[in-house]
Protein backbone atom coordinates (compact mmCIF):
# COMPACT_ATOMS: atom_id res chain seq x y z
CA UNK A 1 0.00 0.00 0.00
CA UNK A 2 1.44 3.39 -0.93
CA UNK A 3 0.32 5.06 2.34
CA UNK A 4 2.86 4.58 5.13
CA UNK A 5 1.80 5.15 8.75
CA UNK A 6 4.60 6.59 10.90
CA UNK A 7 2.67 6.65 14.17
CA UNK A 8 5.29 4.55 15.92
CA UNK A 9 8.01 7.02 14.88
CA UNK A 10 6.11 10.00 16.32
CA UNK A 11 5.31 8.08 19.50
CA UNK A 12 9.00 7.28 19.94
CA UNK A 13 9.97 10.93 19.36
CA UNK A 14 7.48 11.99 22.06
CA UNK A 15 8.48 9.07 24.32
CA UNK A 16 4.84 7.98 24.55
CA UNK A 17 3.58 4.42 24.90
CA UNK A 18 0.60 3.00 23.05
CA UNK A 19 -1.26 2.76 26.38
CA UNK A 20 -0.66 6.42 27.17
CA UNK A 21 -1.70 7.54 23.68
CA UNK A 22 -4.80 5.37 23.89
CA UNK A 23 -5.86 7.02 27.15
CA UNK A 24 -5.20 10.56 25.94
CA UNK A 25 -6.86 10.12 22.53
CA UNK A 26 -9.77 8.01 23.76
CA UNK A 27 -9.28 5.09 21.36
CA UNK A 28 -8.96 1.43 22.21
CA UNK A 29 -5.55 -0.18 22.20
CA UNK A 30 -6.64 -2.54 19.42
CA UNK A 31 -7.74 0.31 17.13
CA UNK A 32 -4.52 2.23 17.71
CA UNK A 33 -2.50 -0.92 17.15
CA UNK A 34 -4.25 -1.53 13.81
CA UNK A 35 -3.42 2.03 12.78
CA UNK A 36 0.17 1.80 14.04
CA UNK A 37 0.89 -1.40 12.12
CA UNK A 38 -0.49 0.07 8.90
CA UNK A 39 -3.36 -2.42 8.67
CA UNK A 40 -6.08 0.25 8.89
CA UNK A 41 -8.11 0.85 5.74
CA UNK A 42 -9.25 4.33 6.81
CA UNK A 43 -8.91 6.94 9.54
CA UNK A 44 -11.43 9.55 10.62
CA UNK A 45 -10.31 13.15 10.54
CA UNK A 46 -11.45 13.51 14.15
CA UNK A 47 -9.15 10.64 15.13
CA UNK A 48 -6.26 12.09 13.17
CA UNK A 49 -6.88 15.47 14.77
CA UNK A 50 -6.88 13.98 18.28
CA UNK A 51 -3.65 12.06 17.64
CA UNK A 52 -1.96 15.17 16.19
CA UNK A 53 -3.09 17.25 19.17
CA UNK A 54 -1.73 14.76 21.71
CA UNK A 55 1.55 14.17 19.83
CA UNK A 56 1.89 17.87 18.91
CA UNK A 57 2.50 17.11 15.24
CA UNK A 58 1.04 17.53 11.76
CA UNK A 59 -0.86 14.87 9.80
CA UNK A 60 2.10 14.61 7.41
CA UNK A 61 4.27 13.54 10.35
CA UNK A 62 2.04 10.48 10.74
CA UNK A 63 0.91 9.69 7.17
CA UNK A 64 3.25 9.48 4.21
CA UNK A 65 2.56 8.71 0.55
CA UNK A 66 5.15 6.53 -1.15
CA UNK A 67 4.80 5.84 -4.86
CA UNK A 68 5.12 2.13 -5.59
Amino acid sequence: MPIIVNLDVMMAKRKMSLNELSEKVGLTLSNLSILKTGKAKAIRFSTLEAICKVLDCQPADILEYQNE
